[in-house]
């Protein structure tokens, strides 16, 4: 067995530094868009005034730096080659996604906005495996020429974890003789709809509550009569871009169905695994950058004469951390390989277990280390002029984003017990 990351790998990951020294680093320090990333950073990102929304200089910036990234071919690293991509594999995303946050607060990644040099697009494969021909070219190539851009609704305000009892319903119905669906039902923490030109709608169309089957995606136009973005939710980190929405008498054509009818809970199982495994990497790097940051400052405080670091009481709690960190980089990098032997619409049932470990693990990880390098570095850790807060504010909602921790642990104890996956044969009566 070899460990070592690949030789080429690793000279992508030199290739990006360089990229970041050269482009993004001298845009992140022009002018005064380093109050972006400084102690101004919530002010800065903001807009109070309107909704909590992103202010339109900060999106921008993250616009122009994706560009940049864009054109020197780091951008679609993760695309399928047709689109412009490299093929980019979970693994290699996993190793970038670590990289990168292991670096602190940049413009090079800033996930509060999914923002990153090297993007994420799980729409490619949503669309790629469950899109007819005329969806994937206006959908995968319009979302890359920036022209569409579709925010997910899945979650509802009375139905949050538990997707299969949602109250959204569609229904066919025929207008002015083109056959169709209405749709009527209310969405909670549909991001980014506030620049979204569709939103992936699940609805019911059949089946009973509780069941998986029944469950159809739409992709509904943004704005179209009858949708409305009734308000967005202010949050532990700000700005908000996750509002509530509801859908009154909001008709589509067939034409807007994803994927086939009553089977859409795929459709969303497909999206979020390659999400859980690269935001764990992301968690995972940034509690290593908060107890590398810690040990730095233990190493340089001087109360009572002597190292902060002298003091078993700092050495301990952070040796834990160091020791979970690495043994979570090992579980992640190869649960990533492993996800890229297999088909991706193999994952759900073959490795969707492991996916959970690492990303409930990587999420209560980083929090963790952020809590213990504010302690660590006391007042001025608890201040905004330390990152620490702000890894600990966003980290927070991936406790709750991309299935509860308690989800997860749940789909980790199905596997476990044979209620679910390979096992299940293995306990069967």
């Amino acid at each position: 067995m070899d460990f070592a990351l690949p030789a080429d790998l690793v000279a992508y990951l030199a290739e990006l530094d360089a990229f970041i020294a050269a482009e993004i680093r001298p845009l992140e320090e022009a002018d005064d868009n380093i109050r972006f990333f400084d102690h101004r950073r919530e002010w800065a990102r903001t807009d109070f005034e309107n909704g909590g929304l992103p202010r339109h200089e900060w999106e921008m910036l993250l616009r122009e730096a994706s560009l940049r990234a864009d054109k020197a071919g780091h951008w679609r690293f993760s695309a399928p080659k047709k689109y412009g991509g490299k093929d980019g594999s979970n693994l290699w995303m996993a190793v970038i996604r670590d990289h990168f946050t292991r670096m602190g607060l940049g413009l090079h990644n800033d996930l509060q906005n999914e923002h990153s040099i090297v993007g994420n697009f799980p729409f490619v494969a949503m669309f790629e495996h469950f899109g007819t021909e005329d969806q994937q070219n206006e959908f995968i190539l319009g979302g890359f020429a920036r022209e569409r851009r579709v925010a997910f609704g899945l979650t509802e305000p009375l139905h949050g974890s538990d997707a299969t009892h949602m109250e959204t319903r569609a229904v066919r119905e025929t207008r002015d003789g083109v056959p169709g669906w209405r749709i009527d039902g209310e969405k909670m923490w549909t991001t980014g709809m506030h620049v979204a030109t569709h939103c992936a709608t699940f609805a019911r169309t059949g089946g009973n509550d509780g069941d998986a089957r029944g469950i159809t995606c739409f992709l509904v136009p943004n704005p179209c009569e009858g949708l409305v973005i009734e308000e967005y939710l202010w949050t532990f980190n700000m700005p908000t871009d996750h509002p509530r929405v509801s859908f009154s008498n909001v008709w589509v054509p067939d034409s807007a169905v994803l994927g086939p009818v009553d089977g859409g809970l795929a459709i969303a199982q497909s999206f979020v695994h390659q999400n859980r495994i690269r935001q764990a990497a992301s968690s995972l790097g940034a509690a290593t950058y908060c107890v590398e940051e810690a040990v730095k400052y233990a190493r340089t405080r001087k109360p009572f004469g002597q190292e902060l670091a002298r003091n078993q009481a700092i050495q301990f709690p952070l040796v834990e951390l160091a020791t979970q960190c690495e043994m979570l980089r090992a579980l992640i990098f190869k649960t990533a390989w492993e996800m890229d032997q297999i088909p991706h619409r193999e994952l759900e049932h073959r490795l969707s277990d492991k996916i959970s470990m690492c990303n409930y693990y990587a999420n209560r990880l980083v929090c963790e280390a952020a809590d213990r390098a504010m302690q660590v570095h006391g007042g001025i850790g608890y201040s905004r002029h330390k990152p620490f807060e702000h890894i600990y504010r966003h980290h927070r909602r991936y406790r709750i984003t991309e299935g509860a921790e308690e989800i997860q642990m749940r789909k980790v104890g199905a596997y476990l017990f044979g209620y679910l996956g390979p096992r299940k044969a293995q306990f069967a009566v």
